[in-house]
């Protein structure tokens, strides 16, 4: 059974004191395999469940694009529409000479950034802690915390606004708080909160009961706790995210959500979601983009160029393997598909969550692999080493999850 097989591969790290625990999920021929292993809180000795509530980081991205794409279906704006209709903030950019230069050193951006632009990170736009440059910092001081920050959704967008971009609108892929910007403007255009529009547009919908910004208290006992290392690479319960990018708790009345990797959600309502990637948009006859959005969403959107030099902490990301589409990394040439993007076949997308969590939808066999857990690690840990278990247990999970005699067994 491919549930024991999976509970053997993560154990192993359970065991080594590598990761407190994790959920796992196997979709295929419309039935779902679980595992859980572990601790979703190791102090109190309470075990991970199928219903347990994780943060997943990235893993929001994919589900912000969407919504920004069903409100483009709805005929809401065009991809190549500059973002100065919704956000006329943005509307006299400068662009930094270089990615460390001063934050006077600049030019004019040369064009508007637009929806498309928004939805490939080819905006110009960063995250601070990608820099040793004063962008960095400025980064820091202008937005407050990633997560959770007390600056207000109109005063982010106009502190975004006043930064340089570290590269021209649309000329390379650039990881960035694009995701955040979308869907702030898709609140705009919607006139609510960016929750409000994800329950109405996606949550609902699809019963995604367990997905949101923040847990209500009487779901706290289901959240995982946040586990991490210290320095000696033991496993630690922290009180807060790496990078101080949440509040040991959020404030109630915190208006700012980052649509970027704000997200909690569980196995089985990030599944109704992913669905969708491999039933043509429909889910459970619920239709959320139109066939030719979701393939346009789940198809490499970036030049052979764009591709060659796209990177991420210095690692190369779509150089061979993987595209970049809307929200998603899309599968090119399998073989040299790296699992920790996404692997299965030509086609399929997943983008993954710097906390450990994982998926990957793959149109071919109809099938969605997830993975959640909470495996929180400094950027400076993992230059040591330390952490890097969770994504050798993913790995294990995928190459297990996408064996074909798998899929055999699941009909028997």
């Amino acid at each position: 059974m491919i549930e024991v097989e999976v509970a053997t591969a993560i154990k192993t790290y359970v065991d080594a004191g590598e990761l407190a625990g994790a959920a796992a999920l196997v979709w295929r021929d419309g039935k779902a395999h679980i595992t859980t292993v572990g601790w979703r809180n190791v102090e109190a000795g309470l075990p991970i469940e199928r219903d347990t509530i994780f943060r997943i980081a990235s893993m929001t991205k994919p589900v912000t694009s969407a919504a920004a794409l069903m409100l483009f279906d709805e005929g809401r704006f065009a991809l190549d529409d500059p973002i100065t209709r919704w956000a006329p903030e943005f509307s006299r950019m400068q662009v930094l000479r270089s990615p460390d230069a001063s934050l006077v050193e600049t030019d004019a951006a040369e064009r508007p950034i637009t929806f498309e632009d928004l939805l490939t990170h080819r905006s110009g736009l960063t995250y601070g802690e990608f820099h040793r440059g004063p962008i960095a910092s400025a980064y820091r001081q202008a937005l407050g915390g990633a997560i959770d920050s007390d600056v207000a959704p109109d005063r982010w967008i106009e502190r975004l606004a006043a930064l340089p971009l570290i590269d021209q609108p649309g000329r390379a892929f650039h990881y960035s708080h694009s995701t955040d910007l979308l869907g702030l403007l898709i609140a705009r255009m919607e006139d609510v909160p960016l929750e409000d529009v994800l329950r109405r547009w996606i949550f609902d919908p699809l019963g995604m009961t367990d997905t949101g910004f923040t847990v209500a208290r009487e779901k706290h006992n289901r959240r995982a706790g946040l586990h991490g290392f210290d320095e000696s690479g033991r496993l630690i319960t922290l009180r807060t995210v790496p990078g101080g990018h949440t509040l040991p708790e959020r404030p109630e009345d915190m208006s700012y959500v980052s649509g970027g990797q704000g997200l909690w959600t569980t196995l089985d309502d990030y599944l109704a979601f992913a669905r969708m990637f491999v039933e043509g948009g429909v889910v459970d006859g619920v239709r959320l983009l139109r066939p030719d959005t979701l393939s346009m969403m789940a198809s490499n959107r970036l030049t052979d160029h764009q591709r060659a030099t796209s990177a991420l902490l210095g690692l190369p990301l779509f150089a061979k393997g993987h595209g970049y589409g809307m929200g998603v990394a899309v599968v090119m040439e399998p073989d040299d598909a790296d699992p920790m993007r996404c692997g299965g076949g030509t086609g399929s997308v997943g983008w993954p969550g710097a906390y450990g969590g994982w998926w990957q939808a793959d149109p071919n066999d109809g099938s969605v692999l997830i993975f959640l857990a909470h495996s929180m690690v400094e950027m400076h840990q993992l230059a040591k080493g330390i952490g890097l278990g969770v994504w050798s247990a993913i790995t294990q999970f995928q190459a297990l999850g996408s064996n074909p005699q798998h899929a055999h067994h699941s009909r028997q």
